[in-house]
């Protein structure tokens, strides 16, 4: 069996996951704000499941916010930011007792969804995360890819692709430059598009909730989001050419969001038969904990 541990900002969720993907211990506690206190928390969840799970000596995957820094092992770009500047997979193997492997929580997304996931079945994958932020993570042949500077897959803070007049400079990204992807992909993005455009809201479901009503502007907002993500997402064919790409985050919850992706796709990728299937995701919010858990290969895969 593996073990996982997804560190969110509102919550810590620990795992045993075993060689069939089924889930044999499970727990989860509110995430606390200190960052020693998060190396504490996961310390006692990690404790308790091992100890129910049988796992004296398995080592420990971690999915986090933001990336580490391959030179210097400190995290960064983490919205949790008492986690930036932390060495925070070398702080969790002193406090575990064990080895400990972290990634960015959509690349362990993403590893989940491809190994027992909705894109088992395909050798290319893309995890898009569309939800407060927008992220991702690219898994070939049940592998994570996490690239040079482990920022694979990092399509939100790219340039709005094809952008139309009225789209440009675009809005202020949290990364510092403007027009990025996440500026106007993420939900909180599909909510500010939608009050300039002169409606009132305050969440992503009160749009939808407008737009089953009969309200244009709403409806009209949901068709601008789903213009701008398949261009977006079309860059993402024309680099990789996956064979499925897995929605992720709140945003996947739309409904007929990837039924629509999918149709839409084609007027951009540069292809002249699409290939790629956007789909669900099939675990939900247990694809960071499970993906986490993957990120350990099994006595006797490739890379244990």
């Amino acid at each position: 069996m593996r073990l996982g541990v997804d560190l969110g900002g509102t919550k810590i969720e620990a795992a045993a996951i075993d060689a069939a993907g089924a889930i044999r211990a499970r727990r989860r506690v509110a995430s606390p704000q200190d960052y020693d206190a998060k190396i504490r928390a996961i310390g006692e969840l990690v404790a308790a499941i091992a100890n129910e799970a049988g796992l004296s000596d398995a080592p420990v995957g971690v999915g986090h916010p933001g990336s580490i820094n391959p030179r210097t092992g400190c995290v960064r770009n983490a919205n949790s930011t008492d986690l930036n500047g932390r060495r925070l997979n070398q702080d969790l193997e002193a406090a575990l007792g064990r080895p400990v492997r972290c990634a960015n929580d959509a690349n362990c997304f993403a590893l989940s969804e491809a190994r027992d996931g909705a894109a088992a079945d395909a050798r290319i994958v893309f995890g898009a995360i569309l939800g407060t932020g927008v992220g991702g993570g690219v898994v070939v042949d049940g592998r994570l890819l996490s690239g040079a500077d482990f920022i694979a897959g990092e399509w939100g803070h790219a340039g709005l692709p094809w952008a139309r007049p009225d789209e440009t400079p675009g809005p202020a990204c949290k990364c510092g430059k403007r027009g990025c992807v996440e500026a106007w992909c993420s939900g909180p993005a599909l909510v500010a598009d939608y009050v300039r455009a002169g409606g009132q809201a305050e969440s992503v479901e009160e749009i939808v909730e407008a737009a089953s009503a009969g309200d244009s502007l709403a409806r009209d907002a949901l068709a601008r989001h789903r213009d701008r993500l398949a261009r977006s997402l079309a860059t993402v064919v024309n680099i990789l050419d996956p064979e499925a790409i897995v929605l992720g985050g709140g945003l996947s919850n739309l409904p007929g969001i990837a039924e629509d992706l999918n149709a839409r796709l084609a007027d951009w990728a540069f292809t002249d038969e699409l290939r790629v299937d956007v789909r669900r995701n099939a675990h939900g919010d247990s694809s960071g904990v499970r993906g986490a858990a993957w990120l350990w290969p099994a006595p006797g895969e490739a890379g244990s």
